[in-house]
């Protein structure tokens, strides 16, 4: 098969019967095919599915094993040159396959591309992608189109194809045998941040991610973990933490981290301030999580401390430092990276 376009569902009937036939309608290309990966759903997605879209093949999995480890499995039973990693909850667009799919076949070096990412309420860009994802030098993850809870209305302003840190893990397509040579996703990881974990390590091996306007999907975005979820809140610190840890050169791991827990600190403690105690509670049970995990990476070969194959995916300034001190709400608005490191 040249293309597997696997979507994974849990619970998300609602999605399945309001996204999968404009899935179907829009995917008909030679060799391309449509999976449903379903974690043990206890609604009735599989019902659905057998009555409704019986040529969809259906792989069942024997528990709920979240975005990362229900992937994984998923994955060992699908070959392809190509995976398409699709959310239920995304809208795809006619002609939202082809542009990705020539992108993969002809840049060398790609691992993995993505489309841009509306709201599926049509008010601008999506939070979980936007027009491409980037990283700041202390771990903040953030996106062209979006900056923290700043979310831009789309204007032709990032319509420009060019490689990225990472490819949101709502929407994308990654070479299939890179996926699992490079260890798939993070299964510890359960969801949230998996995609930039993976894409790190693609990088750190020389290859490349990118940024297609050519293609076009719309994302409902929190359907299964909501924005004011406290277990989505702990989920985003741990992981951050995790990812960096694995990924970031030994020679600087620690000082970078020794930051990041003190900024987390700031961020708990401002949301007290607030009248919010979830964040706190969530950010102080993430910095547990995460001391008690590292142990299980402390294994890993150390980084080599080269750069990476793409230092401009990697915003040298401190992205919080511009946001919330400089007020930069914008991508565009954000001065040029500069080598030294200075903010």
């Amino acid at each position: 098969m040249l293309v597997s376009i696997v979507i994974l569902n849990w619970n998300g009937k609602h999605f399945l019967e309001k996204y999968l036939p404009g899935v179907e309608s829009h995917s008909r290309l030679p060799g391309v095919e449509i999976i449903v990966a379903d974690n043990a759903s206890t609604d009735d997605s599989l019902v659905y599915l057998q009555t409704c879209h019986p040529n969809i093949r259906i792989i069942r999995l024997d528990g709920n094993y979240g975005f990362a480890e229900g992937y994984n499995r998923a994955l060992q039973q699908v070959e392809a040159d190509y995976y398409v990693l699709l959310n239920s909850d995304v809208e795809v667009t006619g002609g939202w396959l082809q542009p990705m799919l020539e992108m993969m076949q002809q840049k060398q070096g790609i691992a993995a591309c993505m489309p841009k990412i509306h709201a599926a309420d049509r008010t601008g860009f999506e939070y979980a992608g936007a027009a491409g994802g980037f990283m700041d030098k202390y771990g903040y993850t953030f996106c062209r189109g979006r900056l923290f809870h700043t979310v831009e209305k789309d204007t032709g302003q990032y319509d420009k194809e060019m490689e990225i840190f990472w490819a949101t893990g709502a929407c994308c397509m990654i070479h299939a045998e890179l996926f699992h040579k490079t260890g798939g996703f993070d299964g510890v990881f359960f969801a949230h941040m998996e995609e930039i974990d993976l894409c790190w390590r693609l990088k750190n091996k020389g290859y490349t991610i990118w940024y297609t306007p050519r293609s076009a999907v719309y994302h409902v975005g929190g359907g299964m973990l909501p924005q004011s979820s406290p277990f989505k809140t702990f989920l985003n610190y741990r992981n951050n933490l995790l990812m960096m840890y694995k990924n970031l050169p030994c020679r600087r791991r620690k000082r970078i981290l020794y930051i990041r827990t003190v900024l987390d600190g700031i961020s708990a403690v401002y949301s007290l301030l607030k009248g919010d105690v979830s964040v706190l509670k969530a950010v102080w049970k993430a910095h547990k999580d995460y001391r008690k995990l590292r142990r299980k990476y402390r294994l890993l070969p150390g980084n080599s401390g080269e750069p990476l194959s793409c230092p401009s995916c990697v915003y040298r300034r401190s992205i919080v430092y511009q946001y919330f001190i400089r007020g930069r709400k914008t991508f565009n608005g954000l001065p040029p990276d500069r080598p030294s490191g200075r903010r």
